[in-house]
Formats: structure tokens, sequence, C-alpha cells
């Protein structure tokens, strides 16, 4: 497998992601369970009728985040973050730098989140919360094709909770997927697109840290494999107050990024799903 997935690096961008729109379908029309997660997660966010509208483009988009690792993961660093062919809102962290701020990014599914903290490596030092592979063949992959000098790399535990901490208090970066379902006691349920979701609120607890400016951050793919189009912008909602209101502003902000362009959404992952163990989510009144 990881033979295959290095020589498929080795093809042209373009064509990764013409093939990744034919793998986004295939997988929509082999998995009832993933057809179902998609359908019902974009009915809910936009309603019947706009989903359907949506739905095409983002079963494509799908298959060409899977389809463009091979190539972000094994090309140089260099060619990976040449392209980035237009950036928007980089006076935000170029701010926050002046200031001697920590910047917490938050990263949804959305677009090529693979490739924003390439692009902050470049240019300063950034730790990424990541999660294992299931599959043990990923694990250099995912090290050689992320890991740099100024690129850290903090797994999703305790000692790598601290690692991020401790970037924070250097006044670096830190970079996390905010949307991701945490494990049984790491997040509470609250609200994501009208319905409860079970949520970390590691990124709530990381916000209170001193010196810390929260950023939102995403890459959109642009057509034709020609490259990407990465946007940092304030968070829409003030993230203050208890953990549970922090959390809660942290979500309303992932759902108006979301809205800017929700074709490019991993709208098929089971983001409503409880950790075994868990409490069930509120009854609704």
């Amino acid at each position: 497998m990881s033979f295959l997935f290095r020589l498929l690096g080795r093809l042209p961008l373009r064509l990764l992601h013409g093939l990744g729109a034919l793998f986004g379908w295939a997988a929509y029309l082999a998995s009832p369970t993933y057809r179902r997660h998609l359908e019902e997660n974009l009915a809910l966010a936009y309603g019947p009728a706009e989903a359907a509208g949506i739905l095409p483009a983002a079963v494509a988009h799908a298959g060409r985040g899977v389809l463009e690792l091979p190539w972000l993961w094994t090309r140089p660093k260099a060619e990976v973050v040449g392209l980035v062919k237009q950036v928007s809102g980089w006076e935000h962290v170029e701010a926050a730098w002046q200031r001697g701020d920590g910047i917490l990014f938050f990263t949804p599914h959305l677009g090529c989140f693979e490739i924003t903290a390439q692009y902050v490596a470049a240019r300063a030092p950034i730790t990424v919360l990541y999660r294992r592979p299931k599959q043990a063949w990923l694990q250099p992959l995912i090290e050689s094709g992320r890991g740099s000098a100024n690129f850290h790399l903090a797994p999703a535990d305790l000692s790598g909770v601290r690692l991020l901490l401790k970037a924070l208090k250097r006044h670096e970066a830190v970079g996390m997927l905010p949307d991701q379902v945490p494990g049984m006691g790491e997040g509470q349920w609250t609200d994501f697109f009208g319905r409860p979701a079970y949520t970390m609120t590691l990124g709530a607890r990381l916000s209170e840290t001193e010196r810390t400016t929260v950023l939102l951050a995403f890459a959109e793919r642009l057509p034709g494999g020609r490259g990407y189009q990465l946007r940092f912008s304030a968070p829409t909602q003030v993230i203050d107050g208890s953990l549970e209101a922090r959390t809660a502003a942290i979500n309303r902000a992932l759902e108006d990024l979301i809205r800017s362009c929700p074709q490019q959404y991993l709208w098929g992952y089971n983001r409503y799903k409880a950790p075994r163990g868990a409490a069930p989510p509120p009854v609704q009144g």
C-alpha cells in the first residue's frame, strides 16, 4: 500500500483531483452508511432542496481530499507550499505575531486542511494535534509528509496536550481540527448545525491560554487542480466566558466558515456519533 501511495504521489495534482472526484462518487454509491451520513448532515444544515444542489460537488470534493494526500505527503515541502496561489486574511496572522501572541488555528474538515499548517510552517513553528492512523503503514508517511523543522506533531493524548500548551506559552502557533468527535470524557454535547454533537472541549480550554489569538483557517481547492486559496480569518463569534460558552461559540464560528464554502466540507463524516461509553445527548424539547 505504501508503494501505491507513493506512486500516486508522482501523478499531477490535476489528474489526482479528477480521479478523486470519481473515487468520491464510487464511495458514495458503494457505502449506504456513508451516503446516509452525507445526505442527512447536508439536509440538516441546509434543508433538502438546497442540500440537493450542494451534494454533487460535496461528493466529488470528498474524493479529491483523499487522493490529494499522496501528492501533499510525498512531494518536497517547497513544492507543496507552492500550490498556494492566493492568500487572504494573512494580516490577522502578522498582527498576532507583532503582538507577541501565540496563535490557535482552528481548521475544520473543510477544503484541503492538510496544506494550511504546511504554509504556516514555512514561516514559523507550528504544533499540530493529530490522531494516529488505524493503518500502521500510514504512520511513517504522515511523519515524513507533515514533519519538518517547523512542523511538529502532537498526538491526541495527554502528552500531546502538554506539547500544545507549551507551544502557546512560547507564543508559537498551534493547529487542530475542532470538528472531530473526541473520545469519551473529552467533550460535551453542543449543537452543531442545529443538532447536538459531541464536541471536543480542548479548543475551548486552549483558547483560555494567556496571550493567545484564535484564528480560523482553511484552504479552498481551486478548479482544475491549479492549487489552493488559503483563507485566514478572525472568528465570527466572541470566544469567551465559561467552557460551555466557549465550546458553543467555536461551533457557531465553524458553521459560519463552512457556509462560506459548503461544497468542500466533509459532510460524510459521522459528526453526530457518540463515543463508546459516553452519555447520550440531552433530549431536546
